[in-house]
């Protein structure tokens, strides 16, 4: 897998620095949905990273954020979000991230995440651990859930129901020391993986918001599901990853927030 990730982390690198370079320089900003943005450079990024790996692994399979699936007959598809934290960065906001996984047959086993404003790369091959700027990360040793900090988002369709999202939010508010909204799921799961945050659950994901940071979070010791407990599947939108020592008190909380 050592080519897989040097060339990750290469294209990576450099849609990172450029997105961080045209930051200011932003041309133009789209509407996919009713609060989902698009920006110029969303495209550009995208652009980049594609280019650099087909380039490379020519055969490969593609699942772009802005240009969907580039299907080829391939055990392995490249998952890619080129600015995770769009709104964040239409507004100026640091908090953002380039995202770049690599599945083999339906299992993430590459992942590389850069955060371009504080120079973190994180990285990590299946089995092999996670790496912040090349030195080993861990999850945190909070065992108690009224001592941990929570991460979550919110979906882009929030406003049409808002009723469950918030009930869940409430919830974990009145039981953990307290609750983090970045805006990118690539940073809170990253942030999870280096002991940051304790736990981290959202609605609405999709496979590329999780390709990376889920094996990353999971080399460094982190428990992932979906919100019933059940096995994590990335095409599905849901997610609840913890330092494992939380977890079973999350699924708890989730699971009384839901009989109500």
């Amino acid at each position: 897998m050592g080519e897989y990730l040097d060339v990750a982390v290469e294209v990576s690198l450099k849609a990172g620095r450029l997105v961080k370079d045209m930051s200011k320089e932003i041309l133009s900003v789209t509407l996919k949905g009713e609060v989902d943005l698009v920006t110029e450079v969303d495209v550009i990024s995208e652009t980049l990273i594609v280019d650099g790996l087909k380039a490379r692994f020519p055969n490969h399979g593609f699942l772009a954020e802005e240009r969907g699936g580039i299907q080829v007959e391939s055990d392995y598809t490249w998952i890619i979000d080129p600015i995770d934290g769009t709104t964040n960065y239409a507004h100026s906001f640091p908090v953002y991230a380039v995202s770049v996984g690599l599945e083999y047959k339906g299992e993430v086993i590459v992942g590389v995440i850069y955060d371009p404003n504080l120079d973190e790369l994180f990285t990590a091959e299946k089995g092999r651990g996670a790496f912040l700027n090349n030195e080993p990360i861990r999850v945190s040793s909070v065992s108690e859930l009224d001592r941990s900090l929570l991460a979550t988002g919110f979906p882009y369709y929030f406003r049409k129901d808002p009723e469950r999202i918030l009930r869940y939010f409430t919830d974990f508010s009145l039981k953990a020391q307290g609750i983090r909204r970045a805006g990118a799921a690539t940073i809170d799961l990253t942030a999870l993986a280096c002991g940051r945050f304790d736990g981290y659950w959202e609605l609405g994901l999709k496979p590329w918001d999780m390709a990376a940071g889920t094996l990353i979070a999971s080399e460094a010791g982190a428990r992932i599901t979906k919100l019933d407990g059940s096995k994590l599947d990335i095409r599905v939108p849901e997610i609840l990853a913890t330092n494992d020592l939380i977890h079973d008190q999350m699924l708890e909380i989730i699971g009384e927030s839901l009989g109500r």
